[in-house]
C-alpha cells in the first residue's frame, strides 16, 4: 500500500471512531434534552400551559434581588362567578374561559418583564417590573382586556376578574410570598367589595393570618385548623 493509501485508511479509520464515540453521547444529549422538556413541561399548569407557583415565586424573588426591585408589581387575580359558567354552560365552557385567561395573561406578559402563573382553579398572578409612571394604566389595561367577552360555541360568555396590587416597593425588605400574600388579601378586599380597583398592598395585608399557609376566607379554609 502507498503511503497515499496508508494516509487516506487512517483518515477513515479516525472518522469511524470518531462517529462511534459520538453515538452513546448524542443519544445521551437527546435523552437528557428529552428528560429536560418532561421536568418543564410537569412543571406547568396542563390546562393553560403556564407556570405554576414554584416557578412563579423563583421569578419573582430572582427579580428582587436585582435593581428592578423597587418596580417590581405583583397581581392577585380571581375569576369572578367563573363557577357559574360551569354550572349554565358545562365543564368544557368553563375550560374555555380558563384557558382564554391563561392566553390573555400570556400575550400581555410576553411583551414586558413578566410572568403570568395559575395558582389553581380561577386563580391567577403575575409578576411584573413597570415603570411606576404608566405602571397603574398598564394594569387596568390589563383588566379590560381580560374582562372582554369570549364566544364559546354558539355563546357569549362575559368575564369578570377581581386584581389586587402588590408592589416591592411599597414592602422593603418582604420575600416574594409575603408579596405575594400581600396581593391576595387587596385582591380579597376588592373582590368582596372592601376596597375598589385599583387597591395596592398595605404592610398590613401582607400579614394577615392564613389558615394552613391560606389565607381566611379562601376556599377550604373553613375545613382547616391552625394558624400560620
Amino acid at each position: 500500500m502507498d503511503s497515499a493509501l496508508r494516509v487516506q485508511a487512517r483518515s477513515g479509520q479516525r472518522a469511524l471512531l470518531i462517529t462511534t464515540l459520538a453515538v452513546p453521547l448524542t443519544g445521551w444529549t437527546v435523552h437528557a434534552l428529552t428528560l429536560h422538556r418532561r421536568l418543564a413541561d410537569a412543571r406547568k399548569d396542563q390546562l393553560t400551559g403556564l407556570p405554576c407557583r414554584p416557578e412563579f415565586v423563583a421569578y419573582g424573588e430572582r427579580l428582587l434581588r436585582t435593581r428592578r426591585r423597587d418596580a417590581l408589581h405583583v397581581l392577585m387575580l380571581d375569576g369572578v362567578d367563573f363557577k357559574a359558567v360551569n354550572d349554565t354552560y358545562g365543564h368544557a365552557a368553563g375550560d374555555t374561559v380558563i384557558q382564554t385567561m391563561g392566553h390573555r395573561l400570556a400575550r400581555w406578559s410576553s411583551s414586558r418583564t413578566a410572568l403570568a402563573a395559575r395558582l389553581g382553579g380561577d386563580e391567577f398572578a403575575v409578576c411584573a417590573v413597570l415603570p411606576p409612571a404608566t405602571a397603574l394604566a398598564e394594569i387596568t389595561a390589563l383588566r379590560e382586556q381580560l374582562q372582554q367577552p369570549l364566544q364559546h360555541e354558539q355563546h357569549t360568555l362575559r368575564l369578570d376578574v377581581s386584581i389586587g396590587i402588590s408592589r416591592a416597593a411599597d414592602l422593603p425588605g418582604e420575600t416574594m410570598s409575603r408579596i405575594l400574600r400581600g396581593a391576595d388579601t387587596a385582591m380579597y378586599r376588592v373582590k368582596e367589595g372592601e376596597a375598589t380597583f385599583p387597591y395596592f398592598a398595605t404592610r398590613a395585608d401582607a400579614y394577615v393570618k392564613t389558615v394552613n399557609g391560606r389565607r381566611a376566607g379562601r376556599r377550604g379554609t373553613h375545613l382547616l385548623t391552625g394558624a400560620a
